[in-house]
């Protein structure tokens, strides 16, 4: 479990692809020296288990549902990622809930200044748009973000100057893939109506979530 508040940025050294997966290499010099084989650590929002680690660098491997799911299969050497490890007992909680389970790819619309701040833009995939509510946290590339507007297809959030400075996001461009994690709440919202509407006993009815606030 991961918080969206990222910790380093690292800068992909190598991604090796095979027939049915690949092996993801990350130079974090600031990070690696923290991380132990069998660890966990969140890639541009995607949970990732470490299998090498040196003083430099740290390498995870990713199976081809991975590299279908993410945008990981775009990635290229050079490339900067965000990292952040998961939670600990007494951390502080200054995000939202983030699994690190990628929901889909988008892809930046838009990425403009306005004063000393800046609007992102993100067209989100179809089946996503359910998720999406006004003021509800999204992660984007693992970054805990507040949904500022959705319209047409396409979520926008107001970017801090930290944040741009200090994540990937301030290296975006239009057409750049997004990994997309939504709000955990909103699904198992969804899952809660949609098993009754199955005929699964539930307490929860359309009237108390209206009465909540959803």
């Amino acid at each position: 479990m991961f918080t969206g508040i990222i910790e380093q940025q690292g800068v992909i050294s190598a991604l090796e692809r095979g027939a049915e997966g690949g092996r993801l290499r990350v130079r974090a010099p600031q990070v690696a020296p923290q991380l132990a084989v069998a660890a966990s650590i969140a890639v541009n929002g995607c949970c990732l288990t470490v299998v090498e680690t040196t003083a430099e660098e740290f390498a995870a491997d990713l199976s081809g549902e991975t590299l279908r799911r993410t945008s990981f299969g775009e990635l290229r050497a050079g490339v900067p990622v965000n990292l952040e490890r998961p939670m600990t007992a007494g951390k502080e909680f200054g995000g939202h809930f983030v699994q690190g389970h990628v929901d889909g790819v988008g892809r930046v619309a838009r990425i403009a200044p306005e004063g000393e701040n800046w609007w992102l833009g993100v067209r989100l995939p179809e089946q996503l748009a359910l998720y999406v509510a006004m003021k509800g946290s999204i992660a984007l590339d693992g970054v805990s973000l507040t949904v500022a507007g959705y319209r047409e297809g396409v979520v926008e959030t107001a970017i801090i100057p930290y944040t741009y400075a200090h994540t990937n996001i301030g290296r975006m461009a239009p057409g750049d893939a997004v990994n997309v994690e939504c709000d955990i709440l909103a699904k198992y919202v969804e899952r809660a109506l949609e098993m009754h509407g199955r005929g699964t006993p539930t307490r929860l009815t359309i009237a108390e979530l209206r009465g909540q606030g959803f």
